[in-house]
């Protein structure tokens, strides 16, 4: 069957459109491609660029066939980033909602510092790296382009772990983060700990100079603190805790939520988290950071009091989810930050749009649950003012927006 790719869908797959039956995907391939393969379902297999786009060129990771990391190695940078933009346009639309766009920033190849890997022990040794595109089979990705030199460079460690705690039967799950004490590893789905196993685990962070090492759930080695910077300040994160990607896209990020809101007295850091943007905020402003895991609101709450010259910085854990702040509680805020996982914060906003403060930096990973809270923020007489988007999973599907609402 030969097929027009009409466009590309929210997951990377180009959609050709035939006037017969349903949407045919077909991965790998750009808008206005003809593309040759055979029909199963509504996916074509095995698809043979018969008409290749303009914006096609050739994958900078040798291992883009077989990895399913990246969605997106076949396309130019320029249409990367105008695809994702038109995403959150097209998602704006949907609510009819419409604003000006900043200049996307895109972090730098060879920049992820964050990263989960799959892991299982074969019979010739160990396999590490990202499942291969709709598999269980992990492809190996040691020259990845996508991964901090400091993730690669851990591999070896992250080799022998696997040997040591990992077996043939069960997959392993392995999150790094990079740290200024050495890479900051979490394990899932390891064999059971023994005194044997804690020993010889232990001897391993010494020896290839992990920071910490969690072992389904349980801290079992110290060797250094697994510090970040964020702003003046120094964090140890709770073990697994969330960071931005990469450095650069945290970087952008921050510049826009600072431009967002401009000069404050006061605001208020919903989903704070460990304190990416109360931090550097506090810097010039009073903050109040309100975060639903008791872990993370603690290593905040280290971090401010340990770190000097920063304005006040307050704590709360609570789950905005189930219990908001109200707009009684929002009265003396110049300003408020929000930064909700994917699914959004519908029930928060709910009570922002009751609120009267004047500026609200918005900061998103799902650009349809972004235009639905958007949405309701306008509906109570806010601006949408800008988007910035920002794209630190290079390569991927994935996009991020920083947006100022204003009254």
């Amino acid at each position: 069957m030969i097929v027009t790719i009409d466009r590309l869908g929210h997951l990377g797959h180009g959609i050709a459109r035939m006037p017969d039956s349903g949407p045919i995907y077909v991965p790998g391939t750009l808008p206005g491609e003809v593309v040759e393969g055979t029909l199963d379902g509504d996916i074509l297999l095995d698809p043979k660029i018969v008409t290749p786009s303009a914006s096609r060129v050739k994958p900078p990771c040798r291992h883009a066939r077989a990895c399913g990391g990246c969605q997106l190695q076949h396309a130019s940078g320029a249409f990367v980033a105008q695809w994702k933009q038109q995403v959150v346009e097209t998602a704006l639309a949907g609510q009819g909602l419409a604003a000006d766009f900043l200049p996307l920033v895109t972090s730098p190849a060879r920049s992820r510092r964050r990263a989960t890997l799959s892991a299982r022990r074969t019979k010739s040794g160990v396999l590490i790296g990202f499942h291969a595109r709709a598999s269980d089979t992990i492809a190996e990705i040691p020259d990845c382009q996508l991964l901090h030199p400091g993730i690669l460079a851990a591999i070896p460690g992250l080799q022998a772990l696997v040997q040591l705690g990992g077996s043939r039967t069960t997959e392993l799950s392995l999150l790094i983060t990079l740290t200024r004490g050495g890479p900051d590893v979490v394990v899932t789905g390891g064999k059971p700990l023994d005194a044997a196993l804690r020993l010889d685990l232990a001897r391993l962070v010494e020896t290839h100079g992990f920071s910490r090492l969690t072992w389904d759930g349980e801290t079992v080695a110290l060797r250094d603190r697994p510090a970040l910077t964020m702003g003046t300040a120094t964090v140890i994160p709770p073990a697994g805790a969330f960071l931005q990607a990469t450095a650069e896209g945290e970087a952008a990020l921050l510049t826009a939520v600072k431009q967002a809101l401009g000069p404050q007295k006061r605001v208020v850091d919903l989903f704070s988290g460990t304190g990416t943007f109360t931090l550097p905020l506090a810097e010039t402003m009073e903050v109040h950071a309100v975060e639903g895991d008791a872990a993370m609101t603690k290593a905040l709450d280290l971090a401010a009091r340990t770190t000097p010259n920063l304005h006040r910085i307050s704590t709360e854990t609570r789950d905005l989810f189930r219990r908001p702040l109200e707009p009684d509680e929002l009265l003396t805020f110049t300003g408020a930050v929000i930064d909700p996982p994917r699914a959004g914060a519908e029930a928060q906003t709910d009570r922002l749009a009751q609120s009267k403060i004047p500026v609200i930096a918005a900061v998103s990973c799902n650009p349809v649950t972004f235009a639905r809270d958007a949405r309701t923020l306008t509906a109570a007489g806010y601006r949408l003012d800008w988007v910035q988007v920002v794209d630190q999973f290079r390569w991927s599907t994935h996009v991020e927006l920083v947006a100022r609402l204003s009254r």
